[in-house]
Formats: structure tokens, C-alpha cells, sequence
């Protein structure tokens, strides 16, 4: 990548300011200001029993756990009340909080067994995975675009079995460091092929990674600071969504893929796949179009799914009032 172009890739993730976004936040988002909970020895020793005892006894784990974190986070719970009131037909009570955060926390223990290589143990459906293989084999590489719902994992234990494609996650490391250093040392040959924001290389990274056939993931459910964001509507409230994803993938002319790893309860998972750019305009008026059209289009299906499992979205605070 020479030095033009990757200017411009940290501007698109920065957001280049066209009218229809806004940027420079003063502050922090609170996702990202808010410190990582995980006490590193804790998580060792519940690894070591889910190994050790197996997943139905890991689960009974995380009854007492959902039950600590619901008393102790009273932020986090008024956050899952308020999405919930938008996606359920009733008043969401406690027995809907408990049920979100033991979805969330079910899915995080499943990371566990994956990484562990037990992908055999899921009963996973798989909705559009030819697309996922034609995107694969065209070696071009492309963007897979999620968001903080359902399980990541799983999408990518699936593209192991698959496909021959390496998917590495552009995030923001910090706040799941901990985690990611326990699961990492479970199997090491697993490890998250992470590229992480704001380093100084790390655009490079991922054209590197899309130039070699790689498929790049990226979650597009968050702000962050200084980051151009559009506001769509979500779930009946308008929210502001981050451009950089788009930006980026319009940047460096890769297609983009939707992905949402959705938990069914037991072992249950339904994967889907999603078409939504195939190729951008060349002229930069249409392709700003383009790329608005398509951010509007995520936000749907977004919500589209959080209706189907609404206990799969996992932005424990308050999303909507987020920069």
C-alpha cells in the first residue's frame, strides 16, 4: 500500500467528513471507556472445569455468574431493559434480563469448546453458505460485516471446516483482552487473527490480508471516537451508526458480506450469510450513494435479526444515546 492510499485508509475508517456523517466525538464512547470485568484466574478456572467436567456442568456455571452480573451492574441491566422494551411484545422483567445475559454468557462459553477444535459438538444450520464459498475462492478477498450478536466463533470455526480462507477480525482489542488471552492459550494454532484499531499499520494489515485471498471481519454496531457515523433508524429511535466500514471496504474495492452467527438455545446455532455489495461505482458521486444505501441496508437486516433472536444483540449500554 503506498503512502496515499494509506492516509486515505485511515481516513475512511476516521470518516472523510462527506455531508450526510458527523465526526470528532470529545469523549470516549462508553463502550470503550468501560474496563474489562473479567478477572484473569476466574476465567483459567472456569476453562479448566469446561474441559475438564464438560458443557452441561460449565453451564450450570454461568446461573450463579448471570445472577452476580445483573446485581452488580445495574448500568448494564437498565441497557438490556431498554433494547428489550424495543424488540419484545411485553414489558421486559427480570426473567428477560437473566435470559439475555445467560444467552450472552452461553455464547462465551461456547467459545471455549470451539476453540478447543469441538465444533462437531454444535448442531449449526447454514444459510447462504454458498456465498461464503464463492467469496472465498475468487481470490480477491472480501469484507464480512457482523455486529456484537450472536457468536462470531462460530462463523469462523465454520470457514475452517469449509473453506481453505484465513479470516482475520479488524477490533478494538482492549476491552476483551483477558478473555481472548485464556482462550488463545486453550490452542494457540486458533488464536485470533486480529488486527487492531489505531495502530499505525494497521490499514496496511488489511490490504495485505485482502491482497493475499483473506476474508477481513468487522463489526459494525459501534462508534468510536472521532469516527464518521450516519443515523439511521433502528429499532423505532434513530442511532448513529460508524461509516469507517463502509468507507474502507468502498476504499479498497472488496465486496461485503453480512454474517450473523444467531444462538438457538442448547447447542443450537443458524448462520447466515447475506449479499450486500458485490461491486462499488467508480465515480465518486455514485459511489457515496452507494455507500449510504448500503450502511441503510445493514442497519435493516440488523434489525431484522434482532426481532428473530432478540436475546442475541449484546450492547450492554445505552446504544442509543451513544456518540
Amino acid at each position: 500500500m503506498n503512502s496515499d492510499l494509506s492516509n486515505n485508509a485511515r481516513g475512511a475508517v476516521a470518516g472523510d467528513k462527506p455531508a450526510e456523517v458527523t465526526a470528532n466525538y470529545p469523549t470516549l464512547p462508553e463502550w470503550v471507556a468501560r474496563p474489562e470485568r473479567s478477572n484473569a484466574l476466574a476465567l483459567r478456572i472456569i476453562v479448566a472445569i469446561a474441559l475438564k467436567l464438560g458443557r452441561p456442568f460449565a453451564r450450570l456455571l454461568l446461573y450463579p455468574l448471570c445472577v452476580y452480573f445483573l446485581l452488580l451492574s445495574p448500568s448494564s441491566r437498565a441497557a438490556s431493559k431498554q433494547y428489550l422494551r424495543k424488540v419484545l411484545p411485553h414489558e421486559p422483567g427480570w426473567r428477560d434480563a437473566f435470559r439475555h445475559c445467560h444467552t450472552f454468557a452461553a455464547i462465551l462459553l461456547d467459545r471455549v469448546f470451539l476453540f478447543n477444535d469441538q465444533y462437531a459438538r454444535f448442531d449449526v444450520r447454514v444459510h447462504g453458505e454458498a456465498l461464503l464459498a464463492e467469496t472465498a475462492h475468487n481470490g480477491r478477498g472480501c469484507f464480512l460485516l457482523g455486529a456484537h450478536m450472536g457468536s462470531f466463533e462460530i462463523i469462523r470455526a465454520l470457514g475452517r471446516r469449509n473453506t481453505a480462507a484465513r479470516i482475520s477480525l479488524i477490533m478494538y482489542a482492549e476491552n476483551a483482552k483477558k478473555f481472548n488471552a485464556v482462550l488463545a492459550a486453550i490452542n494457540p494454532k486458533l488464536a485470533l487473527q486480529v488486527i487492531e484499531l489505531g495502530k499505525i499499520d494497521s490499514m496496511l494489515k488489511v490490504e495485505t490480508a485482502l491482497n493475499s485471498g483473506e476474508i477481513v471481519g468487522m463489526l459494525g454496531d459501534r462508534t468510536f471516537h472521532g469516527e464518521g457515523t450516519l443515523s439511521c433508524p433502528f429499532l423505532g429511535e434513530e442511532a448513529r451508526f460508524p461509516s469507517g466500514p463502509f468507507r474502507l471496504a468502498a476504499l479498497l474495492h472488496r465486496p461485503m458480506v453480512l454474517m450473523f452467527g444467531l444462538y438457538r438455545g442448547g447447542n443450537r446455532y443458524d448462520v447466515y450469510f447475506e449479499r450486500l455489495v458485490d461491486q462499488w461505482p467508480a465515480k465518486r458521486a455514485d459511489r457515496l450513494r452507494a455507500l449510504e444505501q448500503a450502511q441503510r441496508d445493514y442497519v435493516a437486516r440488523l434489525e431484522h435479526h434482532c426481532r428473530d433472536a432478540p436475546y442475541n444483540w449484546y450492547n450492554f449500554y445505552d446504544f442509543w444515546q451513544s456518540p
